[in-house]
């Protein structure tokens, strides 16, 4: 299963309009509703059919894996979501004048719906397309990379088209963007990139959890993206406060995002290099220690030391893209685990789960430091605050290094490295032939005629 370059880079290409979808309805939704609908009945909204996800994330998978046409299992799924995702996003980027907040809620439900729909059977898709230790980092790393390009477009946008902020003319701007650019990427990778047939057989749930259970490097896996991804969702919630109350340079917001996001997609052939040659889980573990060393100066900012941290953001924006990108293939890698101790082909499954956890994560950075922040003392209506400050310097410096030395000390010593794939593999073949001449013998008694006797 070797694909070509501009194969990979195909693959990776719908990731730039779902990550244009995806921030507006993180960022620009919230306050556009608020305005009217008030923000606590918009965030409890929104809320809501974000928790819609929890049901429909193993679902989706699940089906993912089940499912078998001439078309594949995952293709099927992302062209399904598709139109269910363009019809939500115009709604919801298009109001009428007069909305409620069903409206909200309704729209909201349908397009975490089209999604997920397109989003899990995307991801993976991506992880069944090769067996390769390498080139699967190489797929992932196309997706990430397309993935932060199309952030980078969803931040720029109220200021490329509009007056700098989330108005109706710009949500309206996003709308068609979407519509004129999601169908045709979609379209192109749905005819460029195979999907390979896979043999698959279906296990019950009993069964099923408890090959999950015994999975121990995926449990070590998830656990350690769960603290990395409250590293890393600590600060990407408390960034804006930051800018403006600790360095004092709201002005700077802008700029100093875009430098970190360019330098991470700039940075991730480097990472991609380096896996190749000390493995992906060193390579993924080296990064968090890089950025823990950079962000040990952070607490030591005050106001006035905007270049101070523009340095901080650029060293520290080089881990941006392989914190995404290395994970994800080595969870690709622990999905043949489970196929090899008969799992059958559950990579569905595997990355609803995967999808939970980021969420999860990003859930428990929010809920952990704005109640922590406030019981310190910290007002985001007071800049003279110098406590407070303090306070928010920790939580969004400090405090994520522990994070993520915890997440380092999981995966540097992590069982399944290169070697390890290589002998899964071949064990995952000789069980895939084991079932498949089990079903073959099973198909033949059935259709043998009965003997007659003398």
């Amino acid at each position: 299963m070797s694909l070509s370059r501009g194969q990979i880079l195909t693959y990776g290409l719908p990731a730039v309009p779902l990550a244009v979808m995806g921030v507006p309805m993180y960022v620009f939704l919230p306050g556009f509703y608020g305005e009217t609908l008030g923000l606590a009945a918009v965030g409890a909204a929104l809320l809501l059919a974000r928790l819609w996800d929890v049901v429909t994330d193993p679902l989706i998978g699940s089906l993912g894996d089940r499912l078998q046409t001439r078309w594949g299992r995952r293709r099927p799924l992302i062209a399904a979501g598709l139109p269910i995702l363009l019809v939500s996003a115009w709604a919801l980027f298009r109001p009428p004048e007069a909305v409620g907040l069903g409206y909200l809620l309704g729209w909201g439900l349908a397009a975490y719906l089209g999604w997920t729909l397109m989003s899990l059977p995307y991801t993976a898709w991506g992880a069944e397309l090769s067996e390769d230790y390498d080139q699967r980092a190489s797929l992932t790393a196309s997706r990430e990379g397309f993935m932060l390009a199309g952030t980078l477009l969803a931040i720029a946008w109220p200021t490329l088209v509009g007056a700098g902020r989330a108005d109706a003319e710009t949500l309206s701007g996003l709308a068609w963007l979407l519509v004129l650019l999601l169908p045709p990427v979609v379209a192109l990778a749905l005819w460029r990139v195979p999907e390979y047939r896979l043999t698959a057989h279906s296990v019950g749930w009993r069964e099923g959890w408890q090959l999950l259970r015994h999975n121990r490097p995926f449990l070590r896996l998830l656990a350690a993206y769960v603290m990395n991804g409250l590293a890393n969702g600590l600060p990407a919630s408390l960034f804006t406060l930051f800018v403006i109350h600790v360095l004092r340079a709201e002005a700077w917001t802008g700029p100093l995002l875009l430098v970190y996001f360019v330098v991470g997609i700039a940075a991730l052939p480097g990472w991609l290099w380096l896996s190749r040659r000390i493995g992906k889980h060193r390579a993924w573990a080296l990064s968090m220690l890089w950025t823990s060393l950079i962000f040990a100066a952070v607490p030591f900012l005050g106001p006035g030391d905007t270049t101070a941290f523009l340095i901080i953001c650029l060293l520290s924006g080089v881990g941006v893209a392989v914190d995404m990108a290395l994970p994800a293939a080595i969870q690709a890698d622990l999905v043949d685990i489970d196929t090899a101790a008969g799992g059958g082909r559950r990579t569905g499954l595997y990355f609803g789960i995967w999808n939970m956890a980021t969420k999860l994560a990003l859930a428990l950075a929010v809920g952990i430091a704005f109640p922590l922040l406030e019981w310190f003392g910290f007002d985001a209506t007071r800049v003279e605050d110098r406590d407070g400050t303090f306070a928010l310097a920790l939580f969004y410096g400090a405090v994520p290094i522990g994070f993520k030395l915890a997440a380092t000390a999981l995966m540097w010593r992590f069982p399944h490295d290169r070697r390890a794939q290589v002998a899964t593999r071949a064990r995952m073949h000789d069980t895939q032939q084991a079932y498949a001449s089990t079903d073959s013998r099973a198909r033949s008694q059935r259709i043998s005629p009965p003997s007659t006797g003398n």
